[in-house]
C-alpha cells in the first residue's frame, strides 16, 4: 500500500509537494536527521495476509501530521475506487496532570523496534523514543518541539520498573518496488506492564498511539495502546 501511494503521489502532486510528503530531507530541522520522518502513518494491519478480490471493499487508517489530506485523498482515489473518507482532528494535552498513576499496561499491537534496547520492556528507552518522535514531528510539521526538560524526564523514567512482560519477535520484510531489494521491518509484539510514578509520562504514550514509536512507523509499526491498571483516580 505504501508503494502504491508513492507511485500515485508522483502523478497527483507537484515535485515539491511529493518530496515534502514522501521523501522529506533534512534541509532544515532538528540536527542529526539525514532524512526527516514522513508526515504520515499508514495503519492497515487488519489487512495483513488478506487477498482483496476485485470490487471488494476494504478500509484502513491514515494518520497525518500536516495539512496534506487533499493530496492523499487524490492519490488513493487514483489508485482505487475511493468510496468515502472520514476524518477528524486529534489533540493530546501535554500539560501536567495531577491524578497519580502507578501502573500501566502497554500493548505493542504491531512490530516495535527500538534503537538502544533489545526489547520494548525497557521503560526509559521506550519513553525516550516516544518523546523524541513526538517532539520531532511537532518541530517539523506542527507547533514546534516539546518544551520539556529532556534530561530530567529521562532520569525520572529510569526509576520506573518493568513488572511483567510477554513479548515475542516477529519477522516481517518489505520489498522495495524501486530497487527490488527486501528489507527487514520486524520487531516485538505483545505487552509490558510498568510500575512507578507514571503520571507525567502518560501523554507521551497517548501521543505515541497515533504517531507510532520506534523504527518503520510509516509502515504502521510501533502502534501501542496504553491502559491504566492502578491509580488513585480510578480508586
Amino acid at each position: 500500500m505504501r508503494g502504491a501511494l508513492g507511485s500515485v503521489l508522483r502523478e497527483v502532486a507537484c515535485a515539491e509537494d511529493y518530496a515534502s510528503l514522501f521523501e522529506p530531507t533534512a534541509e532544515a530541522g532538528p540536527s542529526g536527521l539525514s532524512d526527516r520522518p514522513r508526515p504520515f502513518v499508514i495503519r492497515a494491519a487488519a489487512l495483513n495476509g488478506r487477498s482483496i478480490e476485485v470490487s471488494e471493499r476494504f478500509c484502513f487508517a491514515l494518520h497525518l501530521f500536516n495539512s496534506s489530506l487533499d493530496h492523499f485523498t487524490r492519490a488513493f482515489a487514483t489508485w482505487a475506487e475511493l468510496i468515502s473518507v472520514e476524518h477528524s482532528p486529534v489533540a493530546v494535552d501535554f500539560s501536567p496532570r495531577t491524578d497519580p498513576v502507578s501502573r500501566i499496561h502497554v500493548e505493542f499491537q504491531t512490530p516495535t523496534d527500538l534503537k538502544g534496547a533489545e526489547a520494548p520492556d525497557n521503560f526509559s528507552v521506550l519513553l525516550a523514543r516516544a518523546r523524541d518522535r513526538v517532539s520531532t514531528l511537532r518541530s517539523l510539521y506542527g507547533a514546534g518541539p516539546l518544551e520539556v526538560d529532556f534530561r530530567g524526564l529521562a532520569e525520572r523514567a529510569r526509576s520506573v520498573k518493568t513488572v511483567r512482560s510477554e513479548l515475542r519477535r516477529v519477522t516481517v520484510e518489505r520489498r522495495s518496488s524501486r530497487t527490488g531489494q527486501r528489507h527487514s521491518i520486524g520487531g516485538f509484539v505483545g505487552f509490558a506492564e510498568y510500575e512507578g510514578n507514571l503520571t507525567e509520562f502518560l501523554p507521551y504514550f497517548e501521543a505515541a498511539h497515533w504517531t507510532g514509536v520506534g523504527r518503520h512507523c510509516t509502515w504502521g509499526n510501533g502502534q501501542i495502546l496504553t491502559t491504566i491498571l492502578d491509580s488513585d483516580f480510578l480508586a
